[in-house]
Parts: C-alpha cells; structure tokens; sequence
C-alpha cells in the first residue's frame, strides 16, 4: 500500500509573507474609505447624518463640528476628503467655512447640505467653491450619491437648484454699497437715517434705492425687502 506523499509545511517566511499581504490588503481597504467631516448646528441632524454615512462600507466620518468655525478647525486637523456642510451655521456661516477651508487648500470638496434654495444663498456657496448643493429633504441614496460624486472630482446640482443658479448669474448683481443700503432699508431706516450711517448723501440714498429697485424688479421699500428676502440677500 502506497503512502500518501506528505503536505508540503508552510515555511515561517512564506505564512509571513501571506499574513503580511493580508494586512496590506486589509489596510489598503481602510484607506479606500471616503473621510468626512459632517458639520450642522442642530445636533439631531448632525448625529443622524454621521450614523448614517458611518454605516456606509466606503465612507467614515473623522469629524463632527456644531458650527463654522469649529469646521474649520476641524478641517485643518483632519483634512477629510469631502465636508458636508450647513448653510446657516452660527460663528461662521457655511459660505465663510467653504472660503476659509479653500484659502488652506484649493482643492477642497465640500457639499452644501441645507433647507435653504434661495437663488442668492446658492449662487453664493458655490461662487465660494462648493462642489454640490443638496437640500436636506433629498433622498438619502441621492446623499450618498452626492458625496461619492464629489469625492470623484464631479460637482453635483440638482436640475432645480441649477435653474435657479443660471437665473442668479444672469441678473444684475448689487454692488457693495447697494447691499449696506438693502440691509438698512430691510431695517426700516429712512434715506436721511440711511445716509447718516453710511456718511453719505439724503440724493446718494435715492440714486441706490432706485437701483436697488430696478435690480429686484419692485416698486417700493416693502417689495424690495420681501424680494430680497427671497433671494437669499438678506435674513429677516
């Protein structure tokens, strides 16, 4: 009776070798994951979103911040490869993180995550540089799509939001004195109160009400105010 030729052992090196591949392979997975940084004021939805995206096989998040300027602290200690970012945050609003973190690195992708579409607020963030904006009623896979998109190098707008955007860019946009005297009409001041901020003149006042006017398509202060109010220029 023939003996069974004998299994070849496994020398140290060679079961080295297969448990080192192991661990590369494991570690190469770990570092495929995307890192986010996910920051809301509201810590219902902060605490969601993070669950939510940490459940994701390609997705961690690295950091969590309840407003902008701890996102942006946050950001500089972790530099995760997509922010999920709220818009209307207290500290730093979403559009000031989104230029601060692009000051440190230009190539940052962030995503606005708001329930705010005002034309104004969208044209702003992504003037800033963001690279997708979602409101927070969208669907969760089209999140998760968003930020896989994002962290892929693509930008990501809803049709909607985009239309709103295209109409944004091809209106007139207020000059800088025009907006201090928007926020003061919005503030119930008169021209003469007005100029006396401004240190201008009661006819320089009603040269920028005119156009202010114009620009918004409305006739008079209570039209201007809601109008703006609208469109994200400014917050009543």
């Amino acid at each position: 009776m023939k003996r069974k030729p004998k299994a070849k052992k496994s020398s140290p090196a060679s079961s080295r070798n297969r448990t080192e591949s192991r661990r590369g392979i494991d570690k190469a997975s770990r570092t495929k994951k995307i890192r986010l940084l996910v920051a809301d004021d509201h810590v219902l939805i902060l605490e969601g979103l993070a669950a939510t995206i940490g459940r994701q096989n390609d997705m961690t998040v690295v950091a969590k911040a309840s407003n902008g300027r701890e996102a942006v602290e946050l950001w500089s200690t972790h530099r995760p490869d997509v922010s999920l970012l709220d818009l209307r945050m207290p500290k730093l609003n979403g559009v000031g993180v989104i230029r601060e973190v692009r000051d440190l690195d230009v190539s940052a992708r962030v995503i606005v995550h708001t329930t705010y579409d005002t034309d104004e607020e969208i044209y702003q963030a992504i003037r800033a540089g963001a690279k997708a904006y979602l409101l927070k009623d969208a669907p969760l896979e089209e999140l998760l799509d968003a930020i896989r998109k994002v962290h892929a190098g693509e930008t990501c707008i809803p049709p909607a939001l985009g239309a709103k955007l295209a109409s944004r860019m091809s209106g007139e946009a207020m000059t800088g004195r025009e907006m201090d005297v928007l926020r003061l009409l919005a503030r119930g001041k008169s021209n003469k109160e007005i100029g006396a901020t401004l240190f201008i003149s009661e006819t320089t006042v009603k040269t920028h009400v005119r156009s202010i006017f114009a620009k918004l398509s409305v006739m008079s202060r209570t039209e201007a105010i809601a109008a703006a109010n609208q469109r994200g220029l400014i917050q009543l």
